[in-house]
């Protein structure tokens, strides 16, 4: 095995500045660094979750596609994630001389601020936006706009100053874009391939140098946090305070952030983010689009992904409920070695997964629905992008020519201490005909699969009956026609 080159420190631009760190926590936040080390006070801190946007700031990295800037939330991102990047803050934004920045200047003059709290996350969420899109649809600014809350002005305002802002100027003579070619080539400049490793003792922080780096890492810390997109991650630290020493980092890790497509399977590296995989399941597998623009906010997806929501084994996780209807399958890997299972039975226990010491989520495969079957996934929240899920159903099946049930899954998120297939429903549409009395008997059997609980998400009495619910409702859309249907409306509970 080749020699790793070894790098005791981190490296990125903020701004328009080189950053070198030496003495860096495995916990420390981009959001305190800002605030506290860099008296960059204009990232606030509001829920320190990820679910407010007060904090929001822009990332650059390089990428397949050039340098891509991505809003994403400061108080659960990790210095550690950095390396190689741009962070810009709202602080870098600048207009014409003695004038303000467009995006400011719109929210100034549509009057998009009253307290002021929220908005510095608002702007930088409109100016990710402006940057790719100067000439934004309502869509587009609401979907940009789902991770900040405002509770004073209210989104009307905000969104006639979004729609106003290239009237200010042009996105094109923006500083992020003239100075697009020099960012590239300092950050070129920073990637030297080396393994860096940060601390001593536990209290370490390590960033592979890819994907065979991570393997070889893994070997020697068992035991070590690893943090793809921190999501979750992040709220063990800011909500719960736990110890995350020694941490890896994985975020943008090669061979871990490609998605492809063979003989009707896409295969998922565990580092491909949300907003990544957007595009190809959304046009492949179309009813997961819309529950994908259901997972937090764009800062969350934009941080987040399908490796880690898998990994981490959550109850409420949004994506294993669809994934295990559609068959898909898990690659683990330790070492050199490699082990492919059925996604369902990776989550054993809450909290407990069959993953071994040193082993790590490679990729997931998930088979494309074939023509002829249906599929639809639904998320119960009680507001239409939070996280808190009550319940989520995913439902995949095949009708035979007679009109009776060939193949189906039914996978469910929040009705029991793992995402969890309802084998004894399945078992009683199986071979029956397609029908409404079918169905009906068949929500019977749901009392034999869940045992739901009681918590702030929703009662157990109110999961049981969504479940059974959800079932009626995939027969009443997908009911009638042999075309092939897949569906997901999602609405507030």
């Amino acid at each position: 095995m080749a020699k790793v080159n070894i790098r005791n420190e981190i490296r990125f631009i903020l701004n328009g500045s080189d950053v070198v760190l030496s003495s860096v926590s495995p916990d420390a936040t981009l959001l305190d660094w800002l605030r506290l080390d860099r008296s960059l006070r204009g990232t606030k801190e509001g829920c320190a979750e990820g679910d407010c946007g007060a904090c929001t700031v822009l990332v650059g990295k390089l990428s397949a596609d050039g340098l891509v800037y991505e809003s994403v939330n400061a108080c659960i991102r990790f210095l550690g994630s950095l390396d190689g990047t741009h962070v810009v803050t709202v602080e870098h934004l600048r207009g014409e001389p003695g004038q303000l920045h467009p995006v400011q200047q719109a929210m100034v003059d549509f009057h998009g601020s009253q307290c002021g709290f929220c908005t510095p996350g608002f702007v930088m969420s409109l100016y990710g936006l402006w940057m790719k899109s100067p000439d934004p649809s309502d869509a587009a600014i609401e979907k940009a706009l789902q991770g900040n809350l405002c509770r004073c002005t209210g989104y009307e305002a905000i969104m006639r100053a979004a729609h106003a802002i290239s009237s200010y100027g042009k996105a094109a003579n923006d500083p992020l874009a003239t100075e697009r070619q020099d960012i590239t080539a300092r950050l070129q400049a920073l990637d030297d391939r080396a393994r860096i490793e940060i601390g001593s003792g536990k209290a370490r922080l390590i960033v592979p140098t890819d994907v065979d780096d991570l393997a070889t890492v893994l070997d020697k810390e068992p035991g070590a946090t690893i943090v793809a997109g921190s999501t979750d991650v992040g709220l063990w630290v800011t909500k719960h305070m736990r110890d995350i020493s020694p941490a890896i980092f994985i975020g943008d890790l090669d061979g871990l952030c490609t998605i492809s497509e063979d003989d009707g399977v896409i295969t998922i590296g565990a580092g491909v983010t949300y907003t990544e995989a957007f595009s190809t399941l959304s046009k492949r597998i179309p009813a997961l689009g819309p529950l994908f623009d259901r997972i937090g906010g764009e800062q969350v997806r934009n941080m987040g992904t399908i490796g880690g929501n898998i990994a981490n084994g959550s109850p409420i996780g949004d994506t294993p409920p669809p994934l295990i209807a559609l068959g898909a399958r898990l690659t683990l890997r330790k070492g050199d070695k490699r082990r492919t299972i059925p996604l369902e039975t990776f989550f054993i226990a809450y909290g407990k997964q069959d993953r071994q010491p040193g082993e790590f989520v490679e990729a997931v495969d998930v088979p494309v629905p074939a023509k002829g079957t249906k599929f639809a996934v639904y998320k119960i929240t009680k507001r239409r992008d939070e996280d808190i899920t009550a319940a989520l159903g995913a439902f995949f099946l095949t009708v035979a020519k007679d009109g009776t049930v060939a193949d189906v899954r039914i996978a469910y998120g929040g009705m029991a201490a793992t995402p969890k297939r309802a084998s004894a429903v399945e078992q009683a549409l199986l071979s029956k005909p397609w029908t409404e009395q079918t169905v009906e008997a068949a929500m019977a059997e749901y009392a034999k699969d869940f045992t739901p609980l009681t918590d702030m998400r929703a009662s157990a009495e109110y999961r049981a009956l969504a479940a059974r619910n959800l079932l009626l409702r995939f027969f009443a859309e997908t009911s009638g026609t042999s075309e092939p249907i897949q569906v997901s409306r999602h609405e507030a509970a």
